[in-house]
């Protein structure tokens, strides 16, 4: 070798980087830091990544790759470097950004993310050819995953294929010096998508300012669906109870908390009480949803969240957003506006104007959701909802994976997710649907899908599925179920005449979180959620498990009790609440209580006791989530719920302030059937008691709470201690109640114990999929699951 310039010998290497490294200027980026290093060779986008060739000293190919790490561009991320050297080119002089290369796709595909600070500057300035541009984007910011059709990513593989850029646009995106250099939604207001305002039939309406008129329009109490980022949303005035009334009547969603979006951090603090995390989260470059509490005395219209002392906030997050609410705030006053996904209930979002004329416009079947529909015309290639997010024990926890998350994957370690293992789909489960694809050790969860009840949240479930496994170049070889055969997604994945592996729900809620923490078991863990179908055919749901990836033992329950109506007593607690207080006081202790409970429902009570006697239509379920339920119709405060989880959100909600445990109800431990079990009769007894002797709903549900948590931890303990684990996972939908989750984890490393919570995916079933995956890999390696036999 011959010496260089840099130090040391000349010479050459060829790498390839693997991760998120297209459509986020990493080219530019390599190319630029060559040049100042004096380096000679080329970097190109491939279908595995981006492919790097550089030539010069030795000492100076050393720092270009060390600087490639430290220096990255914000969106970019390195998850591998493969170098090797290369002969020495004779005559090279410059270093060249290359055509893209097809091969085996590899690359990662980043997430949509928020508008960045430089573009926002530029949208802002009277003076800059793109102000008030509503689709304003470059290299660190703008949509990604939600126009990716196929790769490698460049614009003829995108929606935008059909802008053709003008002269100014062409010339940023080829000069390497540039911000948008290779930036693919580049546009502006000459060759870009534009903006319209449209009425309930999708006919356009002659107006010279669309933004001013729908904000306008909002100002005066009308409902406006806006096309997005990654579909439709709803907007209204938050402010104006009649126009939040109408939007919930449209949608049918007649008391779920509607989402809200505020200007910036500013108004965030002044409508709710923010910890430095929440703000964190709110102003992140994903911009999810951040469940806060509201800020006493705020004017919010009381139908934003019924019932609820906490409201879904987040800031704007794309340049349309942004305009709007400029305008809203700075023309019209509003501090807030309701920004809720644009669909019918239990349906997914909107996609498309003609789907929203159909939904939420003209054909809507009950008559029109909005008034008016602003509209654009850059298509959306795959619908992505906002992500939601909460905050405990100071750590930001994913409540719904989406929009800039997915499909960003988790790397998991080598003993988790062997390298030659052959693709795994895993279909999650019937709700809060996401699905994952495990090639190698990456696990690549979709966006939020939803609901898989109606025909249309099936076909966005298939689509996803379909398109995951062709951008990957990945189709499956092996797909991964819930046991439950009547899933919908169950009954999909059996007929795609693959290999199927059948996971049982809480074996794969505790491998979820065993994943997202490198752990390959054994482990205790507390799976803890409404209904899951367990392996001797009865409803578990309180589950205390000794597990590995392969495999699990069920070490304890909580109590069973009876589900008089079946799958009705979810809708209606009050028949579990009736059910409780049988079980544990008998009928004519029950009758005799002078509760609100027993006042609405005590002529039903001969009723509910003759089916659970007979097992009439009264399965028997080890659920906490329903227990929460029927404790929340003792308390008198739901007999019926309107959304999954609503009785159980309330409960927690109506605590006033921290419960010591010492306050705590008593929960008993016992040995039956060879299991520990957690029974709750004591508890429902001294509840009882407190709430026959007038106490309100903040002492009950505080007592609850706190006896609960003090239960599970000595319900741990005990599997725990028998079988000499020192590390415990927390798994299942009901970790979505903070100080459950919060208050669990104190007192299991209190006593310690390593814990392991969920976090960047959800506790729930969002997350369920990711857990099936690695199971099914788990046995694919020990020859369980035989690839090529269905």
């Amino acid at each position: 070798m011959s010496p260089g310039p840099g130090g040391g010998a000349r010479q050459r290497q060829r790498a390839l980087l693997r991760g998120v490294v297209q459509g986020v200027g990493f080219r530019p980026f390599a190319h630029n830091l060559a040049l100042r290093l004096g380096l000679t060779g080329m970097v190109a986008n491939s279908a595995a990544g981006v492919e790097l060739v550089v030539q010069g000293g030795a000492g100076a190919v050393d720092e270009f790759f060390a600087r490639l790490l430290a220096e990255a561009p914000p969106l970019a991320r390195i998850d591998e470097i493969t170098r090797l050297d290369a002969p020495l080119a004779q005559g090279e002089t410059a270093f060249v950004i290359a055509d893209s290369r097809g091969g085996r796709r590899g690359a990662l595909i980043s997430p949509d993310v928020a508008t960045c600070e430089a573009c926002l500057a530029e949208m802002r300035d009277p003076t800059n050819r793109r102000h008030g541009y509503a689709f304003i984007n470059c290299t660190h910011c703008g949509p990604r995953y939600s126009i990716i059709e196929d790769l490698p990513y460049d614009r003829p593989q995108t929606t935008m294929a059909g802008f053709a850029m003008c002269p100014d646009c062409l010339a940023e995106y080829h000069d390497p010096a540039d911000r948008r250099f290779h930036a693919q939604p580049n546009a502006c207001p000459v060759c870009g998508p534009r903006l319209w305002l449209a009425d309930p039939a999708g006919r356009e309406l002659a107006v010279a300012d669309p933004l001013a008129r729908a904000v306008r329009a909002l100002a005066e109490g009308l409902i406006v669906a806006v096309k997005g980022l990654g579909g439709f949303h709803l907007a209204a005035n938050a402010h104006d109870a009649g126009a939040v009334a109408r939007l919930r009547a449209g949608k049918r969603r007649l008391a779920k908390p509607l989402a809200l979006m505020v200007a910036d951090l500013e108004a965030a603090h002044g409508l709710a009480w923010l910890d430095a995390e929440e703000a964190r989260l709110l102003a992140s470059r994903q911009r999810p949803i951040v469940l806060v509490r509201v800020r006493d005395g705020v004017e919010l219209a009381p139908g934003i969240a019924p019932g609820l002392k906490r409201v879904g906030l987040m800031l704007p997050y794309t340049p349309l957003h942004h305009l709007i609410m400029d305008r809203a705030q700075s023309q019209h006053g509003l501090r807030a506006l309701v920004m809720t996904s644009g669909n019918p209930s239990d349906e997914p979002i909107c996609q498309d104007a003609a789907q929203a004329v159909a939904r939420l416009g003209a054909g809507a079947a009950s008559g029109p959701l909005c008034q008016l529909m602003l509209l654009h015309d850059r298509p959306i290639h795959l619908r992505v909802d906002d992500s939601v997010t909460m905050v405990a024990g100071g750590q930001a926890r994913l409540l719904r994976r989406a929009r800039g998350y997915a499909p960003m994957p988790l790397l998991l370690v080598e003993a988790l997710a062997p390298a030659d293992c052959p693709p795994i789909l895993a279909v999650g489960a019937q709700l809060k649907n996401t699905i994952c694809l495990l090639r190698g050790r990456q696990a690549f969860v979709s966006q939020h899908i939803g609901e898989l009840a109606s025909p249309e949240g099936l076909d966005f479930f298939a689509a996803t599925a379909e398109h995951l496994a062709a951008i990957l170049d990945a189709p499956p070889a092996i797909v991964a179920r819930d046991k439950h055969p009547d899933y919908q997604s169950s009954r999909w994945a059996d007929e795609l005449g693959l290999p199927v592996c059948a996971v049982q729900h809480h074996h794969a809620h505790a491998v979820a979180v065993m994943a997202e923490h490198g752990l390959s078991g054994p482990v205790l863990a507390l799976c803890l959620d409404g209904a899951g179908l367990g392996d001797d055919g009865t409803i578990w749901g309180g589950e205390m498990l000794l597990g590995d990836l392969a495999d699990f033992q069920r070490l304890g329950r909580l109590r069973p009790f009876a589900l008089a109506g079946g799958d009705t007593a979810a809708r209606q607690p009050w028949r579990i609440g009736l059910a409780l207080l049988l079980a544990s006081l008998g009928r004519l202790a029950t009758v005799a209580l002078p509760l609100e409970l027993i006042a609405r429902h005590g002529q039903r009570l001969a009723l509910i006791e003759a089916m659970i006697a007979r097992g009439l239509n009264a399965p028997e379920s080890s659920g906490l989530g329903r227990l929460f339920d029927g404790v929340a119709a003792i308390c008198g405060l739901r007999d019926e719920v309107l959304y999954e989880g609503q009785a159980a959100m309330e409960l927690e909600q109506a605590m006033d302030g921290q419960p010591s445990a010492e306050a705590g109800y008593a929960f008993a431990l016992t040995r039956r059937e060879g299991l520990w079990e957690l029974d709750w009769r004591p508890m429902i007894r001294a509840l009882a008691a407190d709430a026959a002797a007038g106490a309100g709903p903040a002492l009950l549900a505080g007592r609850f709470h706190a006896g609960l948590v003090r239960a599970l931890a000595a319900w741990a303990l005990a599997g725990a201690g028998e079988h000499g684990l020192g590390a415990v996972v927390l798994g299942g939908g009901c970790l979505a109640n903070g100080f459950l989750l919060t208050g669990l984890t104190a007192l299991l490393e209190r006593a310690g114990l390593r814990v392991y919570t969920p976090s960047a995916m959800p506790a729930g079933d969002g997350g369920l999929c990711l857990g099936q995956a690695v199971v099914a890999a788990a046995r694919w390696r020990l020859g369980l699951v035989e690839v090529g036999a269905p």
